[in-house]
């Protein structure tokens, strides 16, 4: 299987952050990250992958009050991090997320190419139509584009970046100093890209590390995005909560990966997931108990109004969650089934956030590592998945006991390398 950490100091349980063996290490600190991306790549994992958004969410309640007060806010620009990974680093992936709403393909095209450069051909991008109104107002608008729009804005600027960086073509760079000839005209062409949402000249102003460029992550479980994630991705990072869920969804894009006329097995496939690993099963689900009390009630409340684009404030939080599917306006794929899970199961809005709060609806494993191990493996045969993107609960002794533990257990299975055979991100894939 192939493995991707999601590289957070905070973890992803909303309570993770005030367990005592969470990390106290400053979310600017570039060191705490290095430490993690080495411990990754001591493991072989294949990429570390560095989640954003534009904003500090303000959609509860009309404010930013409660989500500072209720959980862990702030961390780095990805790109910038993923400049200082690229050389701190030796051999694992290296990806980071980029709106592709509120940021411009030639910039993206030629940050990335760069960094592509330094870490020679380690590097991915997670293109992400970005979900709420708190991220529109930084960038001079009221209201974030609906659904549909920016999705197609999202195809007309991976197929804007891709064109950059083929507008240099192979062996363009000659440098003869002999007939002053530095580049050959021919091979360095304009792209005159004309689309709904976007015109770019180009070409490049700088080649490309390879002929292929960083691989293309895409975020999401929506018809919209699958519909661009399969004719554009090669790798794909669901939200996955159940293993039924999962045999479903990826059934149903590997056929529309195929109707686009590409390879359905030539995407990986790589859901979250988060494990929650101790000695034992039972000291396992203890820990999971203890993190559970530490989730702060507006956490959740908070984390869904900003990822819904929909103030949860409106509602009473003591009687059954409301039918929000006119609602969401933002990450819909993702809140529209869970509500209405939710919904079926008679559960109030203050008991869905309280669940959301623990697992962002990424299915958690439980147990000592031979249990999680188990429950991994089960889902790349049962499920059909590539591989997981390995979210921590908190940081670091969550991540540690994972790599210390589980990964040589999926190793001594034959399921997981012992090391990297290659040394792009691409050979890690095996793309």
């Amino acid at each position: 299987m192939h493995l991707a950490l999601f590289l957070t100091l905070s973890g992803l349980h909303l309570g993770g952050w005030r367990h005592a063996d969470a990390s106290e290490a400053d979310h600017m600190d570039i060191r705490a990250y290095v430490a993690l991306a080495h411990k990754a790549e001591r493991a072989a994992l294949d990429m570390v992958f560095i989640a954003d958004k534009l904003a500090i969410d303000g959609n509860y309640g009309g404010s930013i009050a409660a989500t500072v007060t209720s959980r862990a806010v702030g961390s780095p620009e990805p790109l910038t991090l993923l400049s200082a990974l690229s050389v701190l680093t030796d051999r694992i992936g290296l990806a980071a997320t980029v709106s592709t709403t509120y940021t411009e393909p030639y910039h993206v095209a030629r940050m990335l190419g760069s960094i592509n450069h330094y870490s020679r051909g380690r590097v991915a991008w997670n293109a992400v139509t970005s979900v709420s109104d708190s991220e529109a107002q930084n960038f001079g608008r009221k209201r974030h584009l609906e659904h549909a729009e920016r999705y197609d804005r999202a195809g007309e600027f991976i197929e804007v970046v891709n064109a950059l960086w083929r507008s240099w073509q192979p062996g363009a760079v000659v440098r003869d100093r002999e007939s002053g000839v530095y580049a050959q005209a021919e091979h360095v062409r304009p792209i005159h890209y004309e689309g709904q949402h976007l015109r770019v000249a180009g070409p490049l102003n700088l080649p490309p590390y390879d002929d292929l460029g960083p691989v293309l992550i895409q975020a999401g479980v929506s018809e919209y995005f699958s519909h661009v994630a399969s004719r554009h991705a090669e790798v794909i990072f669901p939200v996955l909560p159940n293993i039924s869920r999962a045999g479903q969804f990826i059934s149903e894009f590997r056929g529309k990966v195929a109707q686009a006329g590409r390879d359905p097995h030539r995407v990986r496939i790589l859901p979250g997931c988060v494990p929650i690993v101790a000695e034992t099963t039972a000291q396992a689900e203890a820990l999971q108990e203890e993190l559970d009390a530490l989730i702060h009630p507006l956490a959740g409340l908070t984390f869904m109004s900003g990822s819904m684009n929909h103030d949860l404030a409106l509602y009473p939080q003591d009687e059954l969650i409301p039918d929000l599917d006119t609602e969401i306006r933002g990450s819909r794929g993702r809140f529209v089934p869970l509500v209405a899970d939710a919904r079926a199961r008679g559960m109030t809005l203050e008991q869905t956030a309280l669940s959301y709060a623990r697992n962002l609806s990424f299915p958690t494993f439980v147990g000592s590592p031979t249990a999680v191990a188990d429950q991994m493996i089960s889902w790349t045969e049962d499920a059909g998945i590539d591989g997981f993107t390995i979210i921590p609960p908190y940081c670091p002794a969550s991540d540690d006991l994972f790599f210390s533990s589980v990964v040589p257990e999926l190793q001594r299975r034959g399921v997981f390398r012992r090391d990297y055979e290659g040394n792009t991100l691409r050979d890690h894939l095996k793309l």
